[in-house]
This record gives structure tokens, C-alpha cells and sequence, in this order.
């Protein structure tokens, strides 16, 4: 690794993920989370409920069903976040992290209601026919903020490129295949830029088709392999949690091959983290969320939000507490290999790795094709549809080189990235927060009443 390189990155990593944007991130969700009533946890079984059930009177008025929307969503955000980074963000900040990640995603569901609704009450058709929102069109249209949409814009496609899209994902995948089942890193690399090559060129309908098939069975798949952890290792879960809770408020010291942590590094790991997995504030979801057939922003915006309540309360939970349980947080082991190890102690040797390995695979690739799909409806919001090809030549290149870049900068790089993606759309969110408020009140009002306004209608009016 070059060092100075190195040193650079982390300097400029400390800076964008500094007090500042944390407060930004979190204060959003609080905020959010008062002023709509705490809309994650009372209105959390109704949003379970819209999932399954059909809308009516919605043809015509998006590119892909609601469930196969989250589902893009989902595919873009379960990934390494959940496997690789719950790890990354222990070994960082200690079993507190854990506690901050529960925290980020508790206030992080209010703002991914808020900005998912704001994408379906915002968007509009490209040239092609194809639905097209998030926080460029709510910046631009809604807050009256150009300048402020194409830094978004500009900064998601850096995203897409250089952090969550490409290099975490393929990097995992190559060093899942690799451990498990001993396959060379370039044989990897070009059969899965081969794959990613086939599946993107389908656009939404062929990204959303193949997400609503992989996310829901690998989630299941991959949660009973964690509850089974937790089954067997029942009697220290209470003194598990007791020391997630306590970390998160004191300095975690050194143990094993863990060199101990500060709160404030517990909370910066922890959130960062958090972010990384469910995305909440980023600004990525809305954009699946926009081409979802719907007549409501708020009932999207619910929809939306279980999706940080599956990634971050549901499997990063159950993969912290396994590293937690079986101990491997404080052994001289990181990413892939510490989560590998986990299973392995706490199911068996041979079944443990294979379910890590095959779960990173598959949530990896779906990550990378979701973020394709982001990456792209930025690129088209900048340059117009014809760029779409250069930008897809550019994307699958950056896939195939993801296998040869170190694990450290890989880390770094997304971080940045990411932190300076959430900027311009935390800031649309508080400027149209008045709004968000007043579709929610509306909705309500009209279900109690029965009668549901049509707010693709209300926006275009």
C-alpha cells in the first residue's frame, strides 16, 4: 500500500465524516422522527402490510411494481455493509458500534421515509419513457436548488464508481470465492464483470427482475444460518448485549488482537457504518423508489423505509451479535475472514464459511447492479441518455480492476465518497422538510376519510 496515499485518505476521511456530518445524518432522522410521530415504529406494520399488498389504479404510473422497487433498493444496500462492514466497524470501534448502528438505522428509517417520498412527489420521465427522480429532481424541482442536485448527481456517480457500487462488493466476492472454494482472484473478476455486463444492459426491469429473485432468498437463507448461531449459543446472549450496550458508552480496552477503542471512534464506526448498510440520508433508495408504480409518495415512503428496518435492525444485528458471541471481534482477523470465522465456530467448519461465502456472493452482485442502475439515472439527470453507454463501459472496467485494490483504501475511499454524496440531499430534505410533513398529514387524514390523494397528480400540478 502507499502510505502517503494512504495517510491522505484517511485525513480527508475524518474531515467529511467528522462531528459535523454525524450530527447532520442523525439530527435529520431525530428530527423527522418528532415531527412525523415517530413514523418508523407506529406506522412500521402498516408499511409490512403495503409491501404485500397490490395498489390499485397504478398502471402506467411507474416502470416496476412497489415490492420489486424495494427490492432494487434492498440489492443495493444489503451487500458487504452487512457481512463485510458490520465486521470492519467492530474491529474499528469495539462491540459498541453495533449499539450506534441500531441508533443510525432507528432515526435513519424516518429519513428514508422522507426522502423516498419526496422522490415519488418529484419525479418525472426521461426520454426513453423511464421514470427518474430522487434527490436531483427534489433539489432541483422542489427546493429550487440546481446547483445543489448536480453535486448530488456528480458525487452518486462517484458512488456508484468508486465506493459502494464497485469496489467493496467485488472485492468481497473475490475473497469469498477464493476462501471457500479456493477459486483464483482473476478467474472471479472476469466471469463476474461478465455477469454484471449481461444483467445491466436489461436496465430496471432486467436489475429489479433479478433483485426480487436473489434479495428475498438470500435474506432468509442467511438469517436462519445466524439465528441458528444464536440458538446455540443462547446463554451468552444476555451478556452479549450487556457488552454492546456498555461499549457504546465507554472505552472498549484492548483485548486479543482488538487494540481498544473510544466512545467517540465506537460512534464514528458505528454510524459511518450504519450508513454504508442501509444507506439511509445517501439519497440512492429514492431513486429505485421514484420508478415504483404508485399513486402516493407516502405510501412508497413507507415502503421504503423497511428497508432500512430488514438491512440494519434485522441482519446487521444478526451478524454482530454472532461476532460478538463467538468472540472473534477481539482475534487478530478482519472483514471477510472474521464473519467466516464466526459462522465457522458457531455453526460448523465446513457449512459456516460456505453460507458467508455464497451470501456475500450473491449480495454483493445484487449491490453492484443496484448501484449501476443509481449511477446510471444520475449520469442521465448530467449528460442526457446518450452518455448511458460510456458510462456503462467505464463501470464494468472499474468491476473488473475492483479484485486487485487493497482492503484498507477500499474502506477509505467508499467512506469519503458516500459522506460527501449525503451532503446535498441532507440539506433538500431540511429545506423540504415542511413538505414531507404536510403529505404525510394529508395521507392520514384521507385513509381515516378513505380517500386517497394522488400525489403524482399534486406534484405535477
Amino acid at each position: 500500500m502507499n502510505q502517503p496515499i494512504y495517510n491522505f485518505l484517511q485525513t480527508i476521511d475524518n474531515l467529511v465524516w467528522g462531528p459535523p456530518l454525524l450530527l447532520l445524518l442523525v439530527g435529520t432522522g431525530i428530527y423527522f422522527t418528532f415531527r412525523l410521530g415517530a413514523i418508523q415504529i407506529f406506522k412500521l406494520p402498516l408499511a409490512l402490510i403495503y409491501i404485500f399488498k397490490k395498489e390499485d389504479g397504478v398502471k402506467g404510473k411507474g416502470d416496476v411494481s412497489s415490492f420489486a422497487a424495494l427490492c432494487t433498493a434492498l440489492s443495493a444496500t444489503i451487500g458487504t455493509g452487512n457481512i463485510v462492514g458490520v465486521a470492519t466497524a467492530i474491529k474499528l470501534g469495539g462491540p459498541g458500534a453495533l449499539f450506534w448502528m441500531w441508533m443510525a438505522a432507528l432515526f435513519g428509517m424516518a429519513t428514508k421515509y422522507a426522502e423516498c417520498l419526496l422522490a415519488v412527489k418529484y419525479r418525472e420521465k426521461d426520454a426513453n419513457g423511464n421514470m427518474l427522480g430522487g434527490p436531483m429532481l427534489y433539489l432541483e424541482k422542489g427546493a429550487g436548488q440546481k446547483w445543489l442536485a448536480k453535486l448530488f448527481a456528480f458525487f452518486t456517480i462517484g458512488v456508484a464508481c468508486f465506493g459502494i457500487g464497485t469496489f467493496p462488493q467485488v472485492n468481497a466476492i473475490v475473497d469469498a470465492s477464493h476462501i471457500a472454494f479456493n477459486v483464483p482472484k482473476e478467474i472471479t473478476a472476469i466471469v463476474l464483470t461478465l455477469l454484471v455486463a449481461a444483467v445491466t444492459i436489461g436496465g430496471i426491469k432486467s436489475i429489479s427482475g433479478m433483485a426480487s429473485k436473489i434479495v428475498p432468498t438470500m435474506t432468509v437463507i442467511y438469517v436462519t444460518a445466524c439465528i441458528a448461531i444464536l440458538v446455540n449459543n443462547a446463554s451468552a446472549i444476555p451478556s452479549a448485549i450487556s457488552l454492546i450496550v456498555e461499549s457504546a458508552f465507554t472505552s472498549t480496552a484492548a483485548t486479543g488482537g482488538f487494540v481498544g477503542a473510544s466512545i467517540m471512534l465506537a460512534i464514528q464506526s458505528g454510524v459511518a457504518r450504519g450508513v454504508f448498510s442501509n444507506e439511509s440520508g445517501l439519497g440512492s433508495a429514492p431513486m429505485a423508489a421514484a420508478s415504483a408504480q404508485t399513486n402516493s409518495c407516502v405510501r412508497q415512503g413507507l415502503i421504503s423505509m423497511v428497508g432500512t428496518f430488514l438491512d440494519t435492525i434485522i441482519i446487521c444485528s444478526m451478524t454482530g451479535l454472532a461476532l460478538v458471541l463467538t468472540g472473534v471481534w477481539s482475534m487478530e482477523i478482519e472483514g471477510a475472514k472474521m464473519t467466516t470465522e464466526a459462522f465457522s465456530l458457531g455453526l460448523n467448519p465446513s457449512f459456516g464459511p460456505m453460507v458467508v461465502a455464497v451470501g456475500l456472493m450473491f449480495f454483493a452482485f445484487t449491490t453492484i447492479l443496484g448501484w449501476n442502475y443509481y449511477g446510471e439515472r444520475c449520469v442521465v439527470y448530467l449528460f442526457g441518455q446518450r452518455a448511458v453507454i460510456a458510462y456503462k463501459i467505464v463501470f464494468i472496467a472499474l468491476v473488473l480492476s475492483g479484485a486487485f485494490i487493497k482492503l484498507d483504501m477500499i474502506w477509505l475511499i467508499a467512506d469519503i465518497v458516500n459522506g460527501l454524496m449525503a451532503v446535498p440531499n441532507l440539506i433538500g430534505l431540511i429545506i423540504l422538510r415542511h413538505v414531507v410533513a404536510d403529505e404525510t398529514k394529508l395521507y392520514f387524514d384521507a385513509l381515516k376519510r378513505r380517500v386517497l390523494p394522488d400525489s403524482s397528480k399534486q406534484a405535477n400540478a
